[in-house]
């Protein structure tokens, strides 16, 4: 089992975006971080954005059971089926996250506070910072 952060951000709403990603393994071990700035995007483009980042980058490494959390409470409950998905904007975002999500044996979505997501909080400004 593995861990996966995931954190997108945006300097305006829309702004300027980038994502963030880190993925443990069960010891919390840093398997890989990832940052990206990604353009101007919405806050909510930029999470599901960094997600996809992060499912991509695992299933890329082989990764077959995922844990991900996010402090997106709006994301992660679309995930779960909690809130319907009523963007345009963002439906192809989800949609993309569900086909990859099919890549997984086991795959769980998990709300964290912006204090539990530090690792990825932080690169989503790292990558803002070295595009300013």
């Amino acid at each position: 089992m593995f861990n996966l952060y995931t954190d997108g951000g945006s300097r305006g709403n829309p702004g300027h975006s980038a994502v963030g990603v880190y993925c443990t393994d069960k010891g919390g071990k840093e398997v890989f971080k990832f940052k990206k700035y990604i353009g101007i995007s919405t806050n909510n483009q930029a999470e599901y954005a960094a997600l996809i980042e992060g499912l991509q980058l695992s299933l890329q490494k082989g990764i077959k059971d995922l844990t991900c959390f996010a402090d997106s409470e709006l994301m992660v409950k679309q995930l779960k089926g909690e809130y319907k998905m009523k963007n345009a904007g963002l439906k192809p975002l989800y949609e993309n996250v569900l086909k990859l999500s099919k890549g997984f044996n086991s795959i769980t979505y998990n709300h964290v506070i912006r204090e539990k997501n530090s690792v990825a909080d932080s690169l989503v400004n790292d990558a803002l910072d070295e595009r300013s």
